[in-house]
């Protein structure tokens, strides 16, 4: 019943100022009848059912223009209290009901500081009245200061609830704006979770196809004149492609995972399987010479898949497009840094020479792990990935490397 009369109320705002204007003005009325001790002592005077009505008439404005409201309200309650001794009623609280009304209308719409301005300022208009135009020049009495409370009580009562009002908004802002945060960290979750699959398929795909391309060709072009090493070139090509079904059956296995699992199906490829690789870019005819510099250092599973995964597909980059036969890996550790140096000796290439995800997705995966990479054209024939990964938490030291947007 409440919360109907409440959406009642507020589907029709107008209606309601017109029944608390009407009612308002009938309280005033009665009070201009009453003498103490409390009774009709009189018919209501002209004057003052004259000056009720305009106060009346100009409570309905509070919605639009509070601030005038409340001056004319007032006005009109302090011209009826000064006529109050002279027609034969009493200056009370009763009398000051449309201007009570039209502050709390303004407390509730406006702002702490204005409500505080217009509430003294009628405080002491109604007060400085009651005391001026005393009946038979009565010194101040109790009913005076209970006028000056009960104005008071009613900018308290806005007052409040417009606070409760706005604490309220700033909850609700709050959890929308949480809410919002949320969907917004699950959206950058997805599409993170997204770009880290899409460069584990792009990586898989590409070495393995790669060497199974070149295997492939190999074994074609020795099968009529060298029919043994053909099938060493087909026995490896199985071998290759085994190894990509593998790989591929696990990282679409991430995609139908519902929970997290207590350990991977198998353990995250790392710079301990870096002898393996180059074992199978060699029996695609791409000969690798590996060499290290300082003393080895453990690496976070995440820094060592990266190394891993920087090493094959630049190599990968080289069996497709530098057209040679010999390319060289350097690993050189420091206190802080893992330098990986990827180079071969083929036609010298530039970044309008290719296109695709490669050098892109190497250097998301070293940026990822807070390092860096660098990859160009060598001077005179060749091409070079150098990459900086951090062997602890620490990030890489400012070294300057120039990123060439390239696209292999």
């Amino acid at each position: 019943m409440i919360a109907e009369s409440r959406l009642w109320a507020r589907r029709r705002p107008r209606w309601v100022d017109a029944m608390l204007a009407v009612a308002l003005y009938g309280i005033t009325i009665v009070s201009t009848t009453m003498e103490q001790p409390p009774r009709i002592a009189q018919w209501p005077p002209l004057p003052a059912v004259v000056v009720a009505a305009v106060s009346s008439v100009s409570f309905l404005a509070h919605r639009g223009f509070p601030r005038l409201t409340v001056a004319a309200t007032t006005a009109c309650c302090a011209g009826l209290g000064a006529m109050g001794a002279s027609l034969g009623y009493q200056f009370s609280s009763t009398i000051t009901g449309t201007a009570m009304a039209a502050l709390y209308s303004l407390v509730w719409r406006t702002d702490q500081h204005t409500a505080g301005r217009y509430t003294a300022a009628c405080c002491l208009v109604l007060f400085a009245v009651s005391v001026i135009w005393a009946p038979n020049g009565t010194p101040m009495q109790a009913e005076q200061v209970g006028l000056v409370g009960f104005v008071l009580l009613s900018a308290a009562v806005a007052d409040s609830a417009r606070t409760r009002r706005d604490y309220i908004a700033a909850v609700e802002a709050r959890a929308e704006l949480a809410e919002r945060t949320r969907e917004d960290e699950a959206r950058l979750r997805v599409s993170a979770e997204r770009m880290r699959i899409a460069r584990e398929l792009h990586d898989v795909v590409a070495h393995h196809i790669t060497l199974a391309h070149a295997q492939a060709a190999t074994a074609d072009y020795l099968l009529p004149t060298k029919p043994d090493q053909a099938q060493l070139a087909r026995s490896n090509l199985t071998a290759t492609l085994t190894s990509a079904l593998r790989e591929l059956r696990a990282t679409v296995g991430l995609l139908r995972q519902t929970g997290d699992e207590a350990a991977p199906p198998e353990p995250a490829p790392g710079l301990t399987r870096l002898p393996a690789l180059l074992a199978s870019f060699e029996n695609a005819g791409l000969t690798v010479r590996l060499t290290c510099d300082g003393a080895r250092r453990s690496l976070s599973p995440r820094v060592d898949l990266t190394a891993y995964r920087i090493v094959q597909e630049a190599l990968t980059n080289v069996t497709k497009h530098a057209h040679t036969t010999t390319a060289s890996v350097r690993l050189t550790y420091t206190s802080r840094l893992l330098t990986i140096t990827i180079r071969d000796d083929g036609r010298r290439r530039t970044p309008t020479d290719t296109s695709g995800y490669g050098l892109i997705g190497m250097r998301e995966r070293a940026q990822a792990v807070g390092g860096r990479l660098r990859a160009q054209p060598r001077t005179g024939t060749g091409f070079e990935v150098i990459a900086q990964l951090p062997t602890a938490a620490s990030r890489p030291a400012d070294v300057p490397l120039t990123d060439h947007e390239d696209g292999e």
